[in-house]
């Protein structure tokens, strides 16, 4: 492996820590534009889209757990 390819797989994997934190803080709906602008050159839009899925799937399997348990007692 080179140089360069070792490089490059820390960058991917802080890219994607990255898209991870954008996605919660959007939920949240308190983001800085300036934020905003760092995230959109640096991450890639594929992992915002499977951080973004995987994060309302997550949501809505909550919701209905804790329904679940409140209607159960």
């Amino acid at each position: 492996m080179t140089g360069l390819e070792h490089k490059a797989k820390p960058a991917t994997s802080r890219s994607f820590l990255r898209t991870i934190k954008m996605v919660g803080w959007s939920l949240l709906g308190i983001r800085k534009g300036s934020e905003l602008e760092k995230d959109a050159a640096q991450v890639n839009p594929l992992h915002v889209i499977v951080v973004g899925v995987a994060t309302i799937i997550v949501l809505v399997v909550g919701l209905i757990v804790l329904v679940n348990v409140v209607v159960a007692k």
